[in-house]
């Protein structure tokens, strides 16, 4: 029953929707064959019609494993209950990202950052809004994201490594963590001040002089800080009552809503000429984008389910009077084990050398500030090395954080198991250690190539940043990781009552059970 209500209120949706492209598309055709516009814009709309009528044909009508995939999920009411709840919560955070901060010249402002698209302030901005959900290019009251938290995540977790008080808090299970989540909360309260103060600094210039300019830069403060802590409050009610992990799922929601400016820009600016003109998109460079769209999305599934697969052999155990032999099995060590840890690590560092060689070449201009400000500069030689290395430096320093071998080591020896050939102990600890030094090499590569791919194919191929960052780098690595994720744990919840998961009945999701 539920699943046929579904179907028919998403058929009424999807007919609407493609009843309007379909009418519009044609009577713009119609208009261009008469000299009065381009045919690009409304056959795009006529084959989008064509293409939801089709998406909803095959996932809910015709006999696909999409549709029993579908009906598995819609015959568990707490499932539907959990993921109406989250997509109700994503609703009102993008609601939210659109509401303007007062006494702002909104205007202006955009004026502003169109300016400066493609200079080194553009990408910075662009970049700071694939990591942190938020949108500082209209100064909204969602503008600083949930990066202030999760940098306050980020400092207890390392902190954790030196404070004996905070390791101990760690150490002491649900209440130890629910202490260090409310220090947390108070060290997100500081830096988004920190970060707001900053900011309404730096956009004193566009304040409307009918307003008092502290009045303004109160009210922006405190209106950024409190969008920020009620982020991180619907991403925590998207922890305990909703499904998948909440800030990865607000981060995910901002990057795939900035996608569709992506495809249109290629739409409307694809030509037939095989290199394309200045500002203009071919074939070669639509090729190149289909490709890299496919190499990421396809990489980043391999990379993020990719494991390591060490055999650990129970030792014999005594039952009654009975020797029974020890079982064997597999101790998985994630081939990524920093996730895009060390590309934010990396992306936040590298925004500093390019935005101040470039203001100090501006003020004192001589041959190696300019040398400095050329080559830290987006797509320059000596910044993509500079970021490569620094994005191998983070991924050992984050696997160095988290994973811990002797730790891992001693917990196997207290539970009666051991890999075959390696005594328990320090040479369990050594084993272990070289292992993940060896498969972090192969992540922290694969990172690397994914964060310096849109920035070379921007520099080489003359496309626009925001297009190659969401349609081959690390925006689009982000989304598919986060889907993974909530993927498997819809997963989780069909097996977990006896329903076929997405891949059908008997089959799993590589990866994702060990």
């Amino acid at each position: 029953m539920a699943f046929r209500v579904f179907r028919l209120i998403a058929g009424l949706i999807a007919g609407l929707a493609a009843l309007y492209l379909a009418i519009t598309g044609v009577l713009e055709i119609v208009a261009a064959a008469d000299g009065a516009g381009d045919f690009r814009t409304p056959v795009l709309k006529v084959v989008c019609a064509v293409a939801v009528l089709g998406v909803y044909w095959y996932t809910l009508v015709a006999p696909t494993r999409v549709r029993r995939v579908i009906e598995n999920i819609l015959s568990i009411p707490e499932l539907v209950k959990k993921l109406a709840f989250t997509l109700a919560l994503l609703a009102i955070y993008r609601i939210g990202f659109h509401i303007p901060l007062p006494g702002l010249d909104q205007a202006r402002l955009m004026e502003m950052t169109a300016q400066q698209t493609g200079t080194a302030l553009g990408r910075v901005l662009e970049t700071v809004a694939i990591f942190t959900g938020g949108n500082l290019t209209q100064s909204t009251l969602f503008g600083l994201g949930v990066m202030p938290y999760i940098t306050a995540s980020i400092i207890f977790q390392l902190l954790g490594t030196v404070v004996p008080s905070i390791e101990r808090l760690q150490r002491e299970g649900p209440a130890g963590r629910r202490k260090i989540q409310e220090y947390t909360r108070y060290a997100t309260v500081g830096l988004c001040i920190i970060q707001g103060m900053f900011w309404m600094r730096t956009m004193g210039a566009y304040f409307y002089p009918e307003y008092s300019p502290g009045f303004v830069w109160t009210i922006g403060v405190l209106g950024m800080t409190t969008g920020t802590l009620f982020l991180m409050w619907l991403g925590e009610q998207i922890d305990e009552y909703g499904i998948g992990n909440g800030i990865s799922l607000l981060i995910m929601a901002g990057i795939v809503s900035r996608m569709p400016s992506a495809v249109l820009y290629v739409v409307n600016n694809a030509t037939l000429d095989l290199t394309g003109g200045e500002g203009q998109i071919g074939p070669i460079k639509i090729l190149v984008l289909a490709a890299m769209f496919v190499f990421v999305v396809a990489g980043a599934i391999l990379i993020t389910q990719g494991q390591r697969r060490i055999p650990i052999q129970q030792a014999r155990q005594v039952r009654g009077r009975r020797m029974t032999a020890g079982g064997r099995h597999y101790l998985p060590l994630r081939v990524n084990h920093g996730g895009v840890m060390p590309i934010i690590f990396a992306s936040s560092l590298m925004m500093f050398p390019t935005i101040v060689f470039g203001t100090l070449n501006r003020q004192w201009n001589n041959s190696a500030l300019t040398f400095l400000a050329r080559e830290f500069d987006y797509g320059a030689f000596l910044y993509e090395l500079t970021y490569v290395a620094m994005i191998f430096f983070f991924a050992y320093f984050w696997t160095t954080v988290q994973f811990k071998p002797k730790e891992l080591a001693d917990q196997l020896r207290d539970y009666g198991h051991f890999i075959p050939g390696l005594r328990p102990g320090r040479r369990t600890a050594e084993y272990l250690e070289r292992v993940m030094e060896r498969i972090t090499y192969v992540g922290a590569a694969f990172l690397a190539v994914i964060a310096v791919i849109p920035s070379v194919i921007s520099n080489l191929m003359g496309i626009p940043f925001f297009v190659a960052a969401f349609l081959g780098g690390t925006g689009l690595l982000i989304t598919i990781s986060v889907t993974l994720d909530l993927v498997q744990r819809i997963e989780a919840q069909l097996v977990m009552r006896n329903y076929g998961g997405f891949l059908g009945e008997g089959a799993r999701i590589k990866g994702a059970y060990a």
